[in-house]
Formats: structure tokens, C-alpha cells, sequence
């Protein structure tokens, strides 16, 4: 079995065993929600994103495709579960919008319960997880060093994307979804692909010195994340590297725009629940989501101001162009 179809399989039986054991529950979304099912998920969506860039467009963007739908699903329940949680114990949250809240998240619970048994993700035969591996074993798989010149080129094409993306905006950011949202995720991808892809994708230090801008992103809560730790090699022999800083400022940027976006959809969350609970208007229900938020809460454009001063900087230090060295034949 070839390396990439290698790393599909991994995480295939991942959601394999969380699916058997959920189809045992009495609610089986619930279940996958609450053990993190969203992270194979997550590596699965990644590696058929990937691989839809390499070989086989059409059979991995279908895979994409299931995959991102329970992905979805899963993310609309964490969505509701988690603002819900956040409130139940805020005073001044009027309990008709935690209330609202938790409908939501029980209806988005359902919704993925529906996902499962139509598209049969909870069958005792396994039918959708055998479908996937039989698809996967046609594809046009890459030998080892093929490969790796081909995710390289992959990384390439994504960070254009994402400059031509800026670029486009001109740095004006109007809308938490469209604009910050958007640009947190095409540059999330970056560092969800070397833990999908199981060790093949390695940080290395500069031989030089790092230019004393990063010194502002190598923070200790971003320098001692598990996340910024790259699987094991295993035996591979080929390998992408990048730029250990580099992929550091990756890693806080991510970090800081989460933040950012979390916050400008606090708001937004709360707005909503108001409009569906009271007969206030849209402007009405805005300026109370904001009351209910406190004398803390960012505004909106706050929001987006913030996001486009930060993405600005990280840009123009040319960090993600930066962020490539190349490919290895041995682990560095």
C-alpha cells in the first residue's frame, strides 16, 4: 500500500472504531460529538482536499465531500453546545436565549443523527467506510518521492491562494464569516496537512538567523504547543520541510484570528437568538446582543479592524512565502 493511501487508512480506521462504537449508543451523534470524532474527520477531509489538488480531482473531491458533511454537522452542534455552555451561567443572559441555544444544538444533534442512518455511515457491514476504501484503492497513488514533490507543489498553489485571496480584499475586511473566517480557514489547512499526512511534513531551523519580527509570534504557549509537534517519521525516507518559526507565526496567527472571529461571533450568536425569541428588529436586537455581551465585547468592525491590522503584518513579513524550504531525502 502506497504512502498516501497509507494515511487515509489510518484515520479511516480511527472513524471506523468511533462509529461502531456509537451505533451501540441510544443517540450516536451525541456520542461522536462528544468524543472528538471531528478530529479524523478533520485529517480525512484534509488528506482528500490535498489529494483532490495531486491526482484523482474528482474521486477525492466526492470523498471531501462525506467527509465535510458529518465534519459540518458535527461543527454546527459544537457551534450552538459551546455559546450555550458559555451562557448557562451568565446572570444577565436571559435564559430564553440559552434556551434557544440548546434547541439549537439538540436539533443539530438530530440533523447529524439523520446524516448517519441516510447515508449509512452506521451500518453493521460498515457499507459507507468500505465504499470509501474501495475508491481508494483505484486511485492513481504516487510513489514515495513523487509524492512529496507533489504536496510540495500543493503548498505552493494553497499559499498563492491565500495571498491572491488578501490581495483581493486589499486588506478591508467587511464580514466575520466571509472575510476573517475565511482567511482563518485556507490558512488553518496549512497546519492541519502535516498531521494528516503522518510524518512527512517536518519544521527545520533556518541556518541562518531568524529575522527578529518572529520574535513577536514564538510565544511559549505557541512554542510549547502539542499541536506544533509533527508526527513521527515512521519510515519515511522523503520529506517536506518547514521553516520551524515560520510555521510558529503560522500557528499564532491561527491562534490570534480564532480568537478574534470567536469573538465578533459572540455577538452574532447572540443577535440571532434574540431575533428568533423576541419581535425586536435586526437593529434592535444587535444593540441588546452587544448589552448582553458586556463592556469587553469588540464591535464588529473592532473586529475586523483588529483581523486586518494583524493579517496585514503577518503578509507583508512575506511568512507564508517563507514558510517552504524544500524537500529532503532524510529526515533533517
Amino acid at each position: 500500500m502506497k504512502k498516501g493511501q497509507q494515511r487515509f487508512d489510518h484515520y479511516l480506521n480511527q472513524l471506523q472504531e468511533l462509529l461502531i462504537k456509537s451505533s451501540k449508543q441510544k443517540n450516536p451523534a451525541l456520542w461522536l460529538y462528544a468524543n472528538n470524532a471531528r478530529t479524523p474527520l478533520f485529517m480525512l477531509e484534509g488528506l482528500a482536499k490535498l489529494y483532490a489538488g495531486i491526482h484523482n480531482k474528482k474521486k477525492f473531491t466526492k470523498l471531501k465531500e462525506h467527509f465535510k458533511l458529518l465534519e459540518d454537522a458535527i461543527g454546527a452542534i459544537d457551534y450552538y453546545d459551546s455559546f450555550a455552555k458559555e451562557f448557562i451561567g451568565n446572570k444577565k443572559i436571559p435564559a430564553t436565549v440559552t434556551n434557544y441555544l440548546q434547541a439549537q444544538s439538540r436539533e443539530k444533534i438530530q440533523s447529524l443523527n439523520e446524516i448517519l442512518k441516510e447515508k449509512k455511515w452506521l451500518a453493521e457491514d460498515n457499507t459507507r467506510i468500505e465504499k470509501i476504501r474501495k475508491k481508494l484503492s483505484t486511485a492513481d497513488w504516487q510513489d514515495e518521492m513523487e509524492d512529496i514533490k507533489s504536496i510540495h507543489q500543493f503548498y505552493i498553489i494553497s499559499i498563492n491562494k491565500i495571498l491572491e485571496f488578501i490581495n483581493q480584499k486589499d486588506y478591508q475586511f467587511t464580514d466575520v464569516e466571509n472575510d476573517l473566517h475565511e482567511f482563518r480557514r485556507m490558512i488553518r489547512w496549512l497546519s492541519i496537512y502535516p498531521q494528516a499526512l503522518l510524518g512527512c511534513i517536518q519544521l527545520s531551523k533556518s541556518t541562518t538567523a531568524a529575522p527578529k519580527f518572529l520574535a513577536k509570534y514564538l510565544t511559549k504557549e505557541i512554542t510549547g504547543s502539542t499541536y506544533n509537534v509533527m508526527p513521527g517519521a515512521g519510515d519515511q525516507k522523503h520529506f517536506l520541510l518547514l521553516d520551524q518559526n515560520r510555521f510558529y507565526a503560522l500557528s499564532w496567527m491561527i491562534a490570534e484570528t480564532g480568537k478574534l472571529k470567536d469573538n465578533g461571533l459572540k455577538v452574532e450568536v447572540l443577535k440571532e437568538a434574540i431575533l428568533q425569541t423576541t419581535k425586536s428588529t435586526e437593529t434592535q436586537a444587535l444593540a441588546e446582543a452587544y448589552n448582553l455581551a458586556g463592556p469587553k465585547q469588540m464591535t464588529i468592525e473592532q473586529v475586523l479592524t483588529a483581523s486586518q491590522n494583524l493579517i496585514k503584518t503577518f503578509c507583508k513579513e512575506k511568512n507564508l512565502e517563507a514558510m517552504i524550504m524544500g524537500t529532503a531525502i532524510t529526515k533533517p
